[in-house]
């Protein structure tokens, strides 16, 4: 059976980049009918942060990416210790100032055939130093517990960030002093910002918590994770979880550094707005601490205006700004002059009734006539530079809203 993990360390909250790993793990597992774990390595004290564990759970539980089983490493040291003695008593291991070292091979190669590319991966044992498995202070180091945990758990494939091909030669020989059988390596391509640098905050790299904050759907992120390094053939861009799930393969994953693009993930988080079927409820959902706004979600007027927004909208936090009925600024006096002609000229022509195809039709022709361009008809209208539909806005506030803000 296919088991893989995503085995995080609470040093932090992971960013998107850290997130695409947990994805990448899940959709093989469920392509595969395997099994998806998690596994906390928390065994680096002195950089062990509280509430990551928290956030990487509720990363998880956000995301619907559900694990099937879960271990800490810190409530298994008994397990790593026993390990160590198996290989001090074949003499692989050695103790210095305290802490128990793993006598690394000095000729020779150690090599391994990479998941990601079917690539043959090798390195020179005489390039490789002796490394830590137990610290003087008891507890196990990444590389030992990492391995040990893997081989227990009985994982098949390792899917993990292409920054970890270094320590693999670790990995590979602590399997051979075992005697164990080694997994399959697969080290996906690290995420690049656009100046093709690594991948860091300056770049938009966020917790996966942020962008939820900042109205971002979990569709959104999912779906542009995956293509961060991973094709299906075909130009297909918008793909549902469980669509990915059917369509992953290894073999399609890219050798290439992907680019990460907020702009591209914002077009996609705009795409997924104009799909869901739920949109009000998510609206609702983000802007629970929102009074007023919760006030206008349960109005009359709630759908009128959802589906007036839905276009315009690239985050859940551009809907604010679309229903904000504040004036942006105040009119100055040549503006105040062609504003008055305007609602002169609708009152006289629509007299009491603004109906909506008559009044588009009436803008537009004192647009023409009078050679003022429609966006800043817009703006006298509205008060602001852009935002939801004239039409709309009829339907939603009428004729006093208008009027109220082309007298200013």
């Amino acid at each position: 059976m296919i088991k893989v993990r995503f085995a995080p360390s609470p040093t932090g909250v992971p960013h998107i980049g850290n997130t695409r790993t947990a994805l990448f793990n899940y959709l093989f597992a469920r392509h595969n009918k395997g099994k998806f774990i998690l596994r906390i390595e928390d065994t680096d004290k002195a950089r062990f942060v509280r509430q990551a564990e928290e956030a990487i759970i509720e990363i998880m539980s956000w995301l619907d990416l559900e694990f099937d089983e879960k271990y800490v490493q810190s409530e298994r040291l008994k397990v790593y210790k026993e390990h160590a003695e198996i290989l001090k008593g074949k003499k692989i291991v050695y103790e210095d100032e305290g802490a128990l070292k793993f006598r690394m091979p000095k000729t020779g190669e150690t090599f391994w055939q990479d998941g990601v590319g079917n690539k043959k991966i090798v390195f020179k044992n005489d390039t490789q130093e002796d490394f830590v498995v137990i610290k003087s202070d008891g507890y196990p180091t990444y590389n030992f517990a990492n391995v040990v945990d893997d081989y227990l758990m009985k994982i098949t494939h390792i899917i993990r960030g292409e920054e970890f091909i270094s320590s693999t030669p670790k990995h590979v020989q602590l399997y051979r002093a075992f005697s164990w059988e080694q997994p399959i390596f697969v080290h996906l391509p690290i995420i690049l910002g656009v100046d093709k640098s690594k991948l860091s905050k300056r770049h938009g790299a966020k917790s996966v918590l942020n962008y939820q904050e900042d109205g971002y759907l979990k569709e959104t992120l999912l779906n542009y994770m995956a293509l961060l390094g991973w094709n299906p053939g075909g130009d297909k861009e918008q793909m549902s979880l469980d669509e990915m799930i059917k369509l992953f393969d290894l073999k399609d994953i890219n050798t290439a550094n992907p680019i990460f693009d907020s702009k591209k993930l914002e077009w996609l988080n705009g795409v997924w707005i104009r799909t869901i079927g739920d949109l009000k409820e998510r609206l609702v959902n983000f802007y629970s601490l929102d009074k007023d706004i919760l006030s206008m979600l349960n109005s009359a007027n709630a759908d009128i205006t959802i589906n007036a927004s839905r276009s315009r909208m690239k985050t859940l936090k551009d809907f604010k700004n679309l229903i904000d009925t504040k004036r942006e600024r105040e009119l100055t006096k040549e503006e105040k002059i062609m504003a008055g002609d305007l609602l002169e000229f609708l009152e006289n022509k629509l007299k009491n009734t603004w109906q909506d195809e008559k009044l588009l039709e009436l803008l537009k022709e004192f647009s023409s006539k009078e050679k003022v361009p429609f966006k800043i008809i817009y703006f006298f209208m509205t008060g602001k530079k852009q935002g939801i539909g004239i039409l709309e806005l009829n339907q939603i506030y009428g004729k006093e809203f208008f009027v109220k803000n082309l007298k200013n």
